[in-house]
């Protein structure tokens, strides 16, 4: 990940390879945002209209570039759009900041160093700006397979530090306007470099292919994080889950050679008077089963572990932060292949719960393995559950691929999850779970099915994951199908594949529960 410095230095008299600066849209054309001043000045006034020439209008995530004048040290000057500029003296938007610094420093990898002159006059501010530039310098290099002289490298999976357009990330981000000194400034920023790297932990789990991401070797990434930051990990492996009665979990990972695992990861807090309990789908990859998906469906299932990504990254980050609250997180991590073995539609699988499930359809296995982790997961008696999973392609034919669905038992949580993700800029969406739709689940041999009604699949999901909730428990599911990997381009701090969707949002709930706001 690049490097994070706070500098107090202006954006002319900083060494660095390039400055970025803000632009935002006025009525008459750009308009330089604060922090701006002094490259506006070494232009003697005239940065706002040498970037109209150059058809700059500050909007946001607008990316332009120029030469540096004399009088400053940088080389290049970097003007990235922030959009509308904010009424009066108030704060500009984080989640504009953090666009916008995001897009810069994507624009920007080869650099060794750039400084941020981004308006970052308050904690909020600084804090956005400090997550979008090193959220957007993210690249996946493990499997590039070229060496410096433009051959083929002999080692497999050779880091060779280069992003996806062949240049190394932005190297090194120094955020201008705040001291090192402050410790509020310094709080804020030592926040964001956790944020960005857990994030970027759940991208890189996310992006690597399945031939080396399956539920053995994810298990053995928790293991070493976990000694890493001091959690406690129990892995429990297809022996024991047969031993537990776990037969969701198995069910759906008994077609593939690579055998399923259910992953306990905690982090307790010596003072926390609350405990969160997080729960992730984790199917490294998803072929449908005996239901196969059909050609064009399946080339990114390896992203199907989102959930399970984001839950390990969230936990380890109330941990380096330090949280006062007790997290939990459940990894059910399976592989659904086909195969002699594997579950076939119209099978009967004895959950861990006790209940019944007929499998009319092996391709709606996450609620299968969530069924199980949720139901263990409720044992402990937390104070809050919430899973994240990419379920169903239903919601993201509602919601498209930038929003998760919120669903809940309570009404008032879910509000309290909405609002968390709102706070921190992941589009969030809340959704019902009609009561009339569970009838469509009705089976004549099992308590339930797999499926109901096609229309209103996801919320369908979310119903016959409510069926395994404990009584009295407050329990939110997250449906992140859309925005767990992105196919299109990179957008301002978002990369193309793995996103890293809902870690912040987990963080964020954590943090409120800490704080006695929520639960």
């Amino acid at each position: 990940m690049s490097a994070l410095t706070l500098s107090s230095s202006s954006a002319a008299t900083l060494r660095a390879d390039a400055v970025v600066v803000g632009v935002t849209k006025g009525p008459d054309g750009p308009v330089v945002a604060p922090g701006g001043e002094p490259l506006d000045q070494a232009f003697d006034g005239r940065l706002a209209g040498v970037l109209e020439t150059l058809g700059a209008s500050g909007g946001e995530g607008e990316v332009t570039k120029l030469p540096a004048p004399d009088g400053v040290k940088a080389d290049l000057v970097l003007a990235v759009g922030l959009g509308d500029a904010p009424d009066g003296d108030g704060p500009y938007d984080p989640e504009a900041l953090r666009r916008a610094a995001g897009a810069a420093a994507r624009a920007l990898a080869g650099r060794k160093k750039a400084g941020f002159a981004l308006p970052a006059g308050d904690d909020a501010s600084l804090a956005a700006v400090c997550e979008g530039a090193l959220l957007g310098a993210y690249s996946f290099t493990e499997y590039r397979g070229k060496d410096d002289k433009g051959g083929k490298s002999a080692a497999k999976g050779k880091k060779d530090g280069r992003g996806g357009d062949g240049s190394a990330p932005l190297a090194e981000v120094t955020v201008l306007g705040a001291g090192s000194r402050d410790k509020a400034h310094k709080a804020a920023a030592e926040r964001a470099e956790v944020l960005a790297a857990e994030v970027n932990r759940a991208r890189d789990l996310i992006n690597t292919p399945s031939n080396d991401l399956f539920p053995k070797s994810f298990a053995s990434a928790v293991q070493s994080a976990a000694k890493e930051h001091g959690l406690t990990v129990e892995v429990l492996d297809e022996k024991a889950l047969a031993k537990g009665g776990y037969g969701g979990i198995l069910g759906v990972g008994q077609g593939s050679a690579k055998p399923p695992r259910l992953v306990r990861l905690s982090y307790t807090h010596s003072k926390a008077k609350k405990t969160l309990a997080l729960v992730g789908k984790g199917i490294t990859y998803d072929s449908g089963g005996i239901s196969l998906k059909p050609a064009g469906h399946n080339e990114t299932m390896k992203c199907d572990m989102s959930g399970a990504a984001a839950v390990f990254a969230a936990v380890v980050a109330a941990a380096r932060l330090g949280l006062r609250v007790n997290v939990t997180g459940w990894l059910a991590l399976a592989e659904n292949m086909p195969s002699g073995t594997a579950t076939r539609p119209g099978d009967v699988l004895t959950m861990y719960s006790g209940k019944t499930v007929e499998v009319l359809n092996t391709d709606a296995e996450g609620r299968l393995v969530l069924a199980d982790a949720l139901t263990r997961a409720c044992e402990e008696k937390p104070d809050a559950v919430v899973d994240v999973a990419t379920l169903t392609g239903a919601m993201m034919l509602a919601l498209g691929g930038r929003t998760f669905g919120v669903m809940a038992n309570d009404d008032a949580f879910r509000t309290v999850v909405h609002d968390s993700a709102a706070e921190v800029g992941e589009p969030s969406w809340p959704m019902p779970l009609p009561g009339h739709l569970r009838k469509g689940m009705d089976s004549p041999i099992a308590d339930i099915a797999n499926i109901g009604e096609r229309m209103g699949g996801g919320l369908v999901a979310g119903l016959f994951l409510k069926e395994f909730v404990a009584e009295g428990t407050a329990w939110a599911h997250l449906d992140i199908a859309g925005p767990a990997f992105n196919e299109s381009g990179p957008f301002g701090y978002t990369p193309k594949g793995g996103t890293g969707c809902a870690v912040r949002t987990l963080v964020r709930l954590a943090e409120r529960a800490a704080a006695g706001d929520v639960l």
